[in-house]
């Protein structure tokens, strides 16, 4: 949950980018900080796993102008999406106050889409989170891999396997190009935000 302290007037909450591996969680946060240097706070920190993969997270804390007089902090995470890195997804996620979920719109990643669906509602129940009453925002990546020919499973048939009962905003995109992803942030933020309103009783 965000942290609101009153007395040096600031609230720094927190959004993590969640989904299997190589799905291009990493690859999201890499776009944004390249392209909106102008509200870093600080510089984006990477651990990684020998194959390269995000063992831990990235961190790209960022300026958002002041609410009521505070100022706004967001801190965007990602999760490492190997099963094998469960009990670390879990402790990144704690604290989150939205989730960006991401899916790989490869068709044969669709199991691993869903298996990463589950574990990130089960992992917010077991922090008292119902995932149906949390801020939450789909992705549907790697869109431009159409041009290379790989099959895909199109935008429509991916919110109806994953966003069915969700009914979460969601964006086709793709992160190497930047399509779809500054879309998929602000809306976070909006959510964000917002929850962080109510949160605080200053709607």
């Amino acid at each position: 949950m965000a942290t609101i302290n009153l007395k040096k007037r600031e609230v720094e909450c927190k959004v993590v980018y969640y989904g299997p591996g190589r799905c291009g969680k990493t690859t999201n946060l890499q776009y944004i900080f390249q392209n909106s240097r102008r509200y870093m706070i600080d510089d984006m920190v990477s651990i990684k796993t020998k194959g390269d993969l995000t063992l831990f997270f990235d961190f790209v804390p960022m300026g958002l102008g002041k609410i009521k007089g505070c100022e706004v902090r967001v801190q965007l995470y990602t999760v490492p999406g190997q099963v094998k890195y469960a009990s670390t997804r879990k402790l990144v996620l704690k604290g989150a106050d939205a989730v960006v979920f991401v899916a790989d719109s490869m068709r044969v990643r669709h199991e691993q889409n869903v298996e990463a669906l589950k574990d990130l509602a089960h992992n917010l129940k077991d922090y008292g989170i119902n995932i149906f009453k949390f801020p939450v925002v789909m992705q549907y990546n790697k869109r431009d891999l159409a041009d290379a020919g790989v099959p895909l499973m199109s935008v429509e048939e991916m919110d109806k396997f994953y966003n069915r009962q969700l009914k979460a905003p969601f964006f086709g995109a793709s992160a190497t190009s930047g399509l779809g992803v500054n879309d998929t942030l602000k809306t976070s933020l909006v959510l964000t935000l917002r929850s962080l309103k109510k949160q605080a009783g200053w709607e």
